[in-house]
């Protein structure tokens, strides 16, 4: 039998049009269900435009309670509704993630906000492979545990520590502190809380670097006197009795920029769509995690071995803001880790900023940096704007405010960064 000249398939006899079939089935389906009434061969340029170019996307994730939105995107079936089958691969180290985006393997992953920063300059080891951040995964949630024999000696104040750290380095035996990769948050956070006590973390004590789900075993065997990283795992070394939270880093810097999700540049400029796609139900997963009654299934998912492979009720404590520092402080926390609330996920500039003036400050680049070109080619967001224009979400934009660190010096992103790298009293600047 003859076909419809149009639509191969179509019979004359059903008398209908492309234009109107389509026009009463999107009155009385709608967008989403008219995609699944349309026979395949008609959903082409109409829609296609919109699906990711691709579709299969491998996520790196590091177990720290911080990776929950990678996670419930995926556990959730956000990742799928915007048309990414994904999977979540949980890696050893940052430097296994970081080679894992590298190569391939992974397309979008978990991430300190200074590993991108550090691979598109080719420092601290890191290859040099330009990688963009379009989108934060959370603020706050990370701390400092000193060990337990501390308690009483040191609380919150690093200056504390000083006289621990002469008598050890007079002996030749300097204390060490951890951190979980060397440009990345933990270490800048462990960096500027010892420096704020007097201590150059370069050369008064060893800073080494373990992996986040190794500090409580490293802490319980003597190898470390303290340690910075992200939850859970200062709650359990309160849990084990082994050490306590000196402070969280939210004290050192309220509302502080933390985890990102990051890609190859190169990965980026060719999948936009895809980026995008993945940006969209990021945004669903983070809204969905900051309702506070969601916080027990949260914990549920992400303790499982797959993923953080801890106790679900260690996870939960300080994710609802009842923060016991182990040492006979205890608090509500106003602002415990969050992942939506506040204009959390615009990849704003300021913050690659502070990272390029600390980077700087600790010697790990020689001269200045080109503090704006390196964070417009990093921060890209561009495509959080378009990505959330597209879900008809109003974030809040850029945000140039000035903030103050637990030292007491106020960062400025619009003022002199060469001028502030240069002006702590503890630094190892170069050239």
């Amino acid at each position: 039998m003859k076909t419809n000249s149009h639509h191969p398939g179509l019979k004359p006899r059903d008398n209908v049009t492309r234009r109107s079939f389509l026009c009463s089935a999107a009155k009385g389906l709608g967008v989403t269900a008219l995609v699944g009434a349309v026979p395949r061969g008609w959903v082409g340029s109409v829609y296609a435009s919109d699906a990711p170019e691709t579709a299969t996307m491998r996520f790196g994730m590091i177990a720290l309670t911080d990776c929950s939105p990678i996670v419930i995107a995926h556990e959730k079936g956000f990742f799928k509704k915007y048309g990414i089958n994904s999977t979540v691969a949980k890696g050893a180290n940052w430097a296994a993630i970081r080679d894992s985006l590298s190569s391939g393997d992974n397309q979008g992953t978990h991430m300190l906000l200074g590993m991108p920063i550090a691979s598109s300059m080719g420092l601290l080891g890191s290859p040099k492979k330009p990688m963009v951040i379009p989108w934060l995964l959370n603020r706050n949630g990370q701390a400092i545990t000193l060990k337990a024999e501390w308690k009483g000696k040191v609380g919150a104040d690093p200056k504390a520590l000083q006289p621990f750290v002469d008598k050890a380095k007079k002996l030749g035996e300097p204390l060490t502190f951890a951190m979980t990769f060397p440009p990345g948050t933990h270490a800048m956070w462990m960096r500027y809380y010892l420096a704020a006590g007097g201590i150059n973390p370069d050369k008064d004590v060893a800073l080494i670097t373990i992996p986040p789900p190794q500090m409580v075993a490293n802490m319980k065997i003597g190898k470390m006197d303290g340690f910075c990283v992200g939850e859970p795992w200062n709650a359990r070394a309160i849990a084990d009795k082994i050490g306590f939270t000196s402070v969280t880093t939210q004290d050192m810097w309220k509302d502080h920029v933390e985890k990102a999700c990051a890609f190859t540049a190169e990965f980026a400029d060719k999948n936009p769509k895809t980026v995008k796609a993945v940006l969209k139900a990021l945004h669903e997963a983070s809204v969905w995690l900051d309702d506070m009654n969601n916080r027990p299934e949260q914990c549920a998912i992400v303790s499982r071995p797959t993923y953080i492979n801890c106790d679900k009720d260690i996870i939960l404590g300080r994710l609802l803001g009842r923060l016991d520092y182990g040492d006979g402080r205890s608090t509500t926390d106003d602002f415990p880790m969050h992942f939506s609330k506040r204009n959390c996920n615009y990849p704003q500039p300021a913050y690659a900023k502070w990272w390029l003036t600390q980077f700087r400050r600790w010697g790990m680049v020689t001269g200045a940096p080109d503090y704006e070109g390196i964070v417009k080619q990093v921060m890209r967001t561009d495509l959080y704007e378009e990505a959330m224009k597209e879900i008809g979400y109003a974030h809040g934009g850029q945000d140039d405010s000035a903030w103050t660190m637990l030292d007491g010096v106020k960062f400025d992103p619009k003022g002199d960064l060469e001028a502030y790298a240069k002006s702590f009293p503890v630094h190892n600047v170069k050239g």
